[in-house]
């Protein structure tokens, strides 16, 4: 049971931390040390989807955990525990962000060039960032998701 405890915990650990390292440290070193965003979105795009299958990866592992740890420990399996049901509302989060969002900005960024070029206020650029403001949305969501699932769990780890 203590490694089922470890590995549970594991997956929120490295799928929130690295969210929080990502938003906080690379993103933001990123776009201030390299010269033009368009070079900073080269590195961004693919870390962020490494991250997001990072993320859905840890989903999977925490909810086997879960399971597992629950059916250990009360006798019967509960797939469908709050903290289940929120790391699954995590995963898709993270997952329409990887398989809609992000094609929808890499396709964009394929027809405007580089970014820096392109007005403000042209149509194609004005798309772009929306959808920058619905990614940055998601990963907030699950970010805040996430560290609720992390309360929860140490509560109820706690509690045995």
């Amino acid at each position: 049971m203590p490694a089922l405890r470890f590995f549970l915990l594991l997956s929120l650990i490295v799928w929130i931390g690295g969210i929080i390292f990502f938003a906080f440290v690379v993103a933001p070193t990123l776009f201030a040390v390299l010269p033009t965003h368009h070079l900073a979105g080269l590195v961004v795009n693919p870390s962020l989807n490494k991250l997001h299958w990072i993320g859905l990866g840890c989903g999977v592992a925490f909810l086997v955990c879960s399971t597992w740890h629950r059916a250990i420990a009360d006798g019967r399996a509960q797939v469908l525990s709050g903290s289940n049901l929120t790391v699954l509302l995590m995963m898709l989060l993270t997952a329409i962000s990887l398989f809609v969002v992000t094609p929808k900005m890499a396709a964009l960024r394929n027809q405007i060039g580089v970014i820096d070029n392109v007005a403000l206020t042209d149509p194609l650029r004005v798309q772009f960032n929306a959808l920058h403001v619905w990614s940055t949305r998601l990963e907030v969501g699950v970010l805040l998701l996430g560290l609720g699932v992390v309360y929860a769990v140490s509560v109820r780890l706690r509690a045995e």
